[in-house]
């Protein structure tokens, strides 16, 4: 794909106005002790509080409306551990589009139960033995849906941007931008708006250390790949980046960084005890960078995205009995 086709600033703009009215304009936390702890004043986009509980609302609604008459009557399928499918279900029935959602067997539960009570059908799969790539494919060619990928889409990237978007136009001015990764498709898109509208601004990416195909990725300059990591964070276990998401990537961020299991795991519960927000594992990562002192950003004004909240907490439970989930 050329640069002259990728999703710019006018398609988040654009976004911006489709989704109004329709998604959450999601609120924007601060923390009197994070700032002490940080020596920063520190921001949190709480897309937690986004309908379906995630950011992903934005790109499946963006990408789900601008579809022909004849695609939406026929339906989509897509693939995803829990978010994407949760909010392509939410999207379909808003719009009235059929929705097949192929999903790993061992998503949180809390994720498999919201997706099929949005009217979806849910195709479980084993992620040791199936490429749920194929597998949506397959559903897709045989049965005549359009396939809606989970962040490799211009239009999924696009809306996505929207919350740092936002997150600008209430804040202003920022030094740093903190976004977790999996595909790339929130910090693609977070990283257009933020670097078009703040020039000297610095995005960085943070990945789970089990799942660091993107890092590896942006320092090689060559697309890397993890399989089937085993992190906490199950919306970071993507394979790799996009054909779209990395070169938005490699163009707009300027740096990416890795946390440990631990430290998503105590930030997580940070958040949730100090600031009583409940935030799943993939979405404590960005600010777990931070609070953990991956990244330094004494007297700077920083953004974080808090990209979800759903958590299953029996799986967590588990994990802190160090009991196999």
């Amino acid at each position: 794909m050329s640069n002259s086709d990728l999703p710019s600033i006018n398609d988040v703009l654009t976004a911006q106005r489709r989704l109004a009215g329709i998604a959450h304009r999601t609120p924007i936390h601060t923390s009197q002790i994070i700032n002490e702890h940080t020596h920063s004043q520190v921001f949190f986009k709480c897309e937690n509080f986004q309908r379906t509980g995630s950011f992903k609302f934005r790109g499946a609604y963006n990408a789900l409306s601008q579809l022909s008459s004849a695609q939406k009557q026929q339906g989509v399928v897509t693939f995803s551990s829990g978010n994407h499918g949760q909010a392509i279900a939410l999207a379909g029935k808003l719009l009235n589009i059929p929705t097949t959602i192929v999903m790993p067997d061992d998503a949180p539960l809390v994720k498999q139960t919201a997706t099929r009570s949005y009217g979806a059908e849910v195709i479980l799969y084993n992620r040791q033995t199936t490429n749920r790539e194929e597998l949506a494919r397959n559903f897709s060619s045989d049965r005549g849906l359009t396939l809606i990928p989970p962040y490799d889409h211009p239009h999924v990237i696009a809306g996505q941007g929207t919350a740092t978007l936002e997150l600008i136009q209430e804040v202003g001015e920022l030094d740093v931008l903190l976004v977790c990764c999996g595909g790339g498709g929130l910090i693609s898109g977070s990283a257009i708006a933020a670097k078009t509208l703040l020039p000297n601004v610095r995005v960085i990416g943070v990945e789970p250390a089990l799942a660091d195909d993107a890092t590896r990725s942006f320092y090689s300059k060559t697309l890397q790949t993890v399989h089937n990591p085993d992190t906490i964070a199950d919306g970071a276990r993507t394979p790799c980046l996009g054909k779209i998401t990395f070169p938005l990537v490699l163009q707009y961020v300027d740096d990416m960084v890795t946390v440990s299991e631990a430290a998503i795991v105590r930030t997580m519960f940070f958040l949730w005890e100090r600031m009583k927000i409940v935030v799943e594992p993939t979405g404590a990562l960005a600010a777990a960078a931070l609070l953990e002192g991956v990244i330094t950003a004494s007297q700077m004004r920083v953004g974080i995205i808090i990209s979800g909240g759903n958590v299953d907490f029996t799986q967590i439970i588990k994990k802190q009995m160090g009991e196999n989930p």
